[in-house]
């Protein structure tokens, strides 16, 4: 798909615009609070991918393995002729096990919303897929109501992995899958990554990796601001704050001022004192009742559930 330059840069203004609305008001309410999804610019998605090879960080390897043993049967229960639609689709490393089983495939949407990595991601589908129809969206998949009319025809399915459901307040969550439901139609599926309440230290461990990958992933945020916003972070000042709060099933993660600072942000000025947080992302955990009740809400029902033999993560087909 060809897109015109000044739309491009169009576009490029539009987000930026965005990215400026949403730190000011986030850095301006009490608490700090900036939304998850601006962590992913190309700096961000590339350490992310960096996040899901580490030894501590359980969820990407146990995931596609669960995938590797049901790839076959989501394809069967799917059906010939669909249109996968990944939401938050990152690098589309999983996406390939069901890429390999869903072999009649009528389209590929990936949804991003960083325009390089998504465009970098999809010029690899394309080399790798011929046959492949590869027709990438990028924008914010909460927000999203419509997909290329090109795809139209046969029935969607679409695949929500890494426990990003879990990046959303359950209320959230909800609005989510009801969009999705929406997009999707009445006749389509969702095949969903959810991450398990599990043993507290396993998931300490996963956020606060020993190599400091997660920490730079949570500092990138503040760098990207002194790009494109003009700001003066001194990410020496700062640190990443991850733990996990049992009482609320969630992750927690912040970035944590070490010092009485001040800083500027696109022209404003906000001091921060030594422990102030600015907050990043949660990451909810859920039960079998839990993934039940929140597919139930947004919608739809569990179709087929399948685990690891650690009971670490799921992977749900919701009709």
């Amino acid at each position: 798909m060809n897109v015109p330059l000044f739309a491009l840069d169009d576009r490029m203004l539009a987000d930026r615009e965005d990215f400026r609305r949403a730190v000011l008001t986030g850095l301006g309410r009490v608490p700090r609070a900036i939304p998850a999804k601006y962590l992913y610019d190309a700096r961000g998605s590339a350490l992310f991918d960096e996040i899901c090879d580490l030894p501590e960080y359980y969820p990407t390897r146990t995931e596609a393995a669960i995938l590797r043993e049901c790839a076959d049967e989501i394809a069967r229960l799917a059906g010939p002729g669909c249109a996968l639609v990944e939401y938050g689709s990152g690098s589309s490393v999983k996406t390939r096990i069901l890429l390999d089983a869903m072999r009649d495939l009528h389209a590929y949407v990936p949804i991003d919303i960083s325009r390089e990595h998504l465009d970098a991601t999809a010029a690899r589908l394309r080399k790798d897929y011929p046959g492949l129809r590869v027709d990438p969206v990028t924008g914010d998949y909460m927000q999203l109501a419509s997909l290329p009319p090109a795809i139209d025809g046969g029935r969607r399915i679409g695949f929500f992995p890494g426990s990003t459901i879990g990046n959303l307040m359950p209320e959230e969550a909800v609005q989510f899958l009801r969009r999705a439901r929406r997009v999707l139609r009445g006749d389509g599926a969702l095949v969903l990554g959810v991450d398990l309440r599990k043993d507290p230290k396993r998931l300490h461990d996963a956020y606060n990796d020993s190599a400091g990958v997660t920490a730079r992933f949570t500092l990138n945020l503040l760098r990207r601001m002194n790009r494109e916003l003009d700001a003066t972070f001194d990410l020496s000042a700062f640190s990443h704050d991850a733990f996990y709060n049992e009482a609320e099933g969630r992750i927690e993660i912040y970035a944590r001022s070490l010092r009485y600072q001040s800083v500027r942000v696109a022209g404003q000025r906000f001091a921060f004192t030594k422990g102030e947080r600015i907050h990043t992302e949660y990451s909810y955990k859920y039960d079998e009742a839990g993934i039940a009740a929140l597919a139930d809400q947004g919608g739809f029902a569990i179709q087929a559930l399948w685990k690891d033999p650690d009971d670490l993560f799921a992977v749900a087909l919701l009709r």
